[in-house]
């Protein structure tokens, strides 16, 4: 096991989508958020809760406007805004958008990734010759494929094709992984993807026991497809991820077919309902790697009540002698919604204000902050 590569267990997530919406739009929300011009500020911010690592993207849809041609500017003053303020940066190469003229279902689209995230590698080692370089290829495989493949909810806007979508992005990650390596041996590979808990309806039937069982185990199909126990023909290892980030949210439980969601209040309580220890106990038995609970929040006037709930369940974790390496807060600044810009979720620790033409203003959310530094007390790593 690699040894922990982390500067702090508590990090920080900026939203960086830059997918084309169900609407046909394309999202820039590092712009929509003011991030990009307000990154110096950003990152002094997060002095107040000790915290030294954050998730970024590239935003590969913005950086290669025509094929095998990058323009590395904004990246550039990201690497270097992060050096000087010794803030270490955990990289998603591809965080849902691609290319105006690709889809995972193109016939270049791997080459074409493999060779962005390789480019990448070299212009970072250009200016961070020495630093540790932890990457995510492709953020979230699982529910991209099932958002452009099932849903059409963004490119290549499919139904039915979710399998389809998800082997050609698993062929292009495993492929660019390669590639980064090739040029940097040392680079560090977090995935990161849904930690779910899919169940059966109350008086359950055999069968509807077991299509949840077996969405459950689906939920792994990424991760084993990238270690070469699932498809081994796309070239999978087990040497090719070395740490798993779990995303986790409220809706991150659910009901098979009736698709609704278990309340993560537990009150009444339902018994289907697991604790996210539970969840992460399940991943580590199947891995055996260290985890990274890389994406987590709540919208609105429960974020505190759910960074309470979920510091007891981090204790836990640690208790069961997991390693778990670290704690993302997602997003750290609130985000608007993909599909409605004007609609902002209001789950960051930080809300936003609009200002005119002025990036938005940044106001913090006390009782949100209050819980999260009592749950940092707590969990002294």
């Amino acid at each position: 096991m690699i040894n922990n590569p982390f500067k702090s267990f508590w990090m920080a997530g900026y939203e960086c989508a830059d997918q084309v919406n169900a609407f046909g739009y394309r999202v820039d929300l590092l712009s929509a958020t003011g991030h990009l011009s307000m990154l110096e500020s950003d990152y002094r911010d997060l002095a107040a809760f000790s915290i030294r690592t954050v998730r970024e993207g590239l935003r590969w849809s913005q950086v290669e406007h025509q094929p095998y041609q990058y323009n590395w500017n904004n990246v550039t003053c990201m690497i270097r805004q992060g050096r000087r303020l010794g803030i270490q940066q955990v990289w998603d190469i591809c965080h849902f958008g691609f290319p105006d003229d690709l889809t995972p279902l193109h016939p270049m689209f791997a080459r074409r990734f493999a060779t962005f995230c390789r480019a990448f590698v070299l212009h970072y080692r250009s200016i961070e010759p020495d630093a540790v370089l932890i990457v995510t290829p492709i953020n979230e495989v699982s529910f991209l494929s099932w958002l452009g493949g099932d849903v059409r909810g963004t490119v290549p806007f499919c139904t039915r094709q979710g399998w389809e979508v998800k082997y050609a992005l698993m062929r292009a990650c495993i492929e660019a992984v390669y590639a980064m390596r090739e040029v940097d041996p040392g680079i560090l590979i977090l995935t990161t993807e849904p930690i779910v808990n899919i169940v059966a309806p109350e008086n359950p039937t055999e069968e509807q026991l077991a299509n949840a069982a077996l969405m459950n185990q689906q939920q792994y199909q990424s991760i084993d497809m990238l270690r070469g126990e699932k498809c081994p023909e796309l070239g999978g290892s087990p040497h090719l991820a070395d740490m798993l980030g779990f995303n986790y949210y409220h809706n991150n439980q659910w009901v098979a077919v009736e698709e609704t969601f278990l309340p993560w209040t537990n009150y009444p309580p339902d018994p289907r309902w697991r604790p996210l220890s539970s969840l992460f106990e399940d991943a580590w038995q199947r891995y055996q790697l260290p985890m990274v609970l890389s994406e987590t929040s709540h919208p609105g006037i429960d974020r505190p009540e759910w960074i309470l709930s979920i510091g007891e369940q981090v204790q836990t974790i640690l208790r069961k002698s997991i390693p778990l390496w670290g704690v993302c807060i997602y997003p750290v600044i609130d985000r608007p919604d993909w599909d409605n810009l004007n609609k902002w979720h209001h789950s960051g620790l930080w809300d936003l204000k609009q200002d005119g033409n002025n990036p938005p203003i940044r106001l913090l959310y006390e009782p949100y902050a209050q819980a999260l530094r009592k749950v940092q007390s707590e969990v002294m790593l």
